[in-house]
């Protein structure tokens, strides 16, 4: 009569293959929070009753824009940065600067904001700080009117906006 001799426990294949299903589902797990906790999204805001009170704004200042029918053709230069900046309008405008936002589709480092100065007339000039690339929400705006847009640059030489 022979004895079958049986292996101990913690030596057979398919226990280790069952606890290491659950046990690698618990250490993915814990490397999934830890990621969501280090990476947090920067898009979220905290002050939401303040945004819907400038959404509010925001379309009597695009409503603004319309009634005085502008149109802006801005023209960037690739190598030195510089914006050159024409306004059309149905009426006079007196504003000595203009802010000019480029707001990237989906990284946030690189927005940029800069201050349009007037040169003569209705031309305007300003600096940007990097080149722009890639798809961005244009907002050209003063306290009284804004004018925007959706834009991927580099494109050609410039691009226009047009209050709708």
């Amino acid at each position: 009569m022979t004895v079958a001799y049986e292996r101990p426990w913690y030596k057979q294949f398919w226990v280790w293959f069952v606890i290491a299903i659950p046990a690698l589902a618990v250490i993915f797990s814990l490397e999934f929070v830890y990621i969501a906790v280090t990476h947090q999204d920067p898009v979220v805001r905290d002050d939401w009753y303040q945004d819907g009170k400038a959404v509010n704004q925001d379309f009597a200042r695009s409503d603004a824009a319309t009634r005085l029918g502008l149109k802006a053709d801005v023209r960037l230069d690739a190598e030195t940065g510089e914006v050159l900046l024409t306004l059309h309008s149905n009426k006079p405008i007196s504003t000595s600067t203009i802010g000019l936002n480029f707001v990237h589709a989906t990284i946030k480092d690189r927005d940029q904001s800069l201050v349009l100065h007037r040169l003569v007339n209705n031309e305007y000039r300003g600096l940007l700080t990097r080149p722009l690339e890639g798809n961005f929400q244009i907002e050209l705006a003063t306290p009284d009117w804004r004018i925007t847009g959706a834009r991927r640059l580099p494109g050609a030489e410039g691009f226009n906006l047009t209050a709708e």
